[in-house]
């Protein structure tokens, strides 16, 4: 990796592992620990906010480069020229972990049962940073992941049609990206590296219905760029067909601060209301938000949305 990117991830609080990946604690993890305040993720699919590890295998890999991203995108690769290990690369990111949550455990606030459980991670949520599906061992990692009983949620922005048709393990739960209606909105917004970008995001699209894995359509909101025209969201999500759908408003945090303004930031109210038109249009209800975070679940059944660790 090169040296000037490894020291601003570090600045930013990066663990990195090896040549290519990263560990960075979650604000929800530390909310977890200190206030017993549960991230979305746990309260919709029933993980543990203080036992989730969340990691890339990409950390500054990527095929967009989307304006509402919070990551550093400065010397952004297009490819991964020497690739890690995956059990390597899992063996570190725990151990990275390890050492990042160290501070939590002279805190009076932090309960030590908790402390002594987020020790030992059993959920990795594959996003962070970068775009994970250009690790050509993803699987293998997954798979390494499965072995030791660990829940696995795997982030795209769904440009990696192929890799993700030719995987034998799948993450439990597969999140694509829609975060556009429209090719054109896409371009403008998301920035594509790839001419084809919005062709291969719509061939994951139809991809989804035949992967034996929970699917979920996440709609990354940014007021002023891509709230409304549920109609055209609407046909995309109906091509793929998910177990849920996740409208979920940008966050001015970040290097998108360099990009956006603050009004880009949309209030809850307006992500239910996207979330309640989107949901007529497709047949879906609301199953669950969360404010804080704000995020709204869309689905059928409400009975399916915990995820089994068996």
């Amino acid at each position: 990796m090169n040296d000037d990117i490894k020291a601003i991830l570090e600045k930013q609080k990066y663990y990195v592992v090896g040549e290519h990946s990263g560990v960075k604690l979650c604000h929800w993890l530390g909310e977890k620990l200190l206030r017993g305040r549960p991230c979305y993720k746990e309260s919709f699919y029933g993980i543990q906010s203080h036992r989730c590890l969340q990691m890339t295998p990409a950390v500054n890999h990527c095929t967009s480069t989307c304006l509402f991203c919070w990551r550093y995108q400065g010397h952004l690769e297009t490819k991964i020229p020497q690739e890690d290990d995956p059990k390597f690369i899992l063996d570190e990111a725990i151990k990275g972990q390890r050492k990042l949550i160290t501070g939590y455990k002279g805190d009076e606030r932090t309960d030590p049962g908790m402390f002594q459980e987020a020790q030992n991670p059993n959920m990795v949520a594959c996003s962070l940073s970068g775009e994970p599906t250009m690790y050509s061992q993803l699987s293998d990692f997954f798979e390494e992941c499965h072995k030791r009983d660990m829940t696995t949620f795997l982030v795209t922005n769904g440009t990696m049609p192929e890799v993700l048709e030719n995987m034998d393990t799948l993450p439990r739960q597969l999140y694509v990206t829609v975060a556009a209606p429209n090719e054109e909105i896409y371009k403008r917004l998301c920035v594509p590296l790839q001419k084809d970008g919005w062709e291969r995001l719509n061939r994951t699209l139809e991809l989804l219905p035949s992967l034996d894995t929970r699917t979920v359509i996440r709609h990354t909101l940014v007021d002023g760029w891509n709230i409304g025209w549920e109609k055209q969201y609407a046909k995309l999500v109906e091509k793929a067909n998910p177990l849920f759908i996740e409208p979920k408003g940008y966050v001015f945090v970040g290097y998108s601060r360099e990009r956006m303004h603050n009004d880009n930031m949309p209030s809850h109210e307006k992500i239910m209301q996207f979330s309640k038109i989107l949901g007529r249009e497709i047949g879906r209800e609301v199953l669950a938000e969360q404010k804080p975070s704000r995020v709204v679940l869309l689905g059928e059944d409400k009975s399916k949305m915990h995820i089994r660790r068996d």
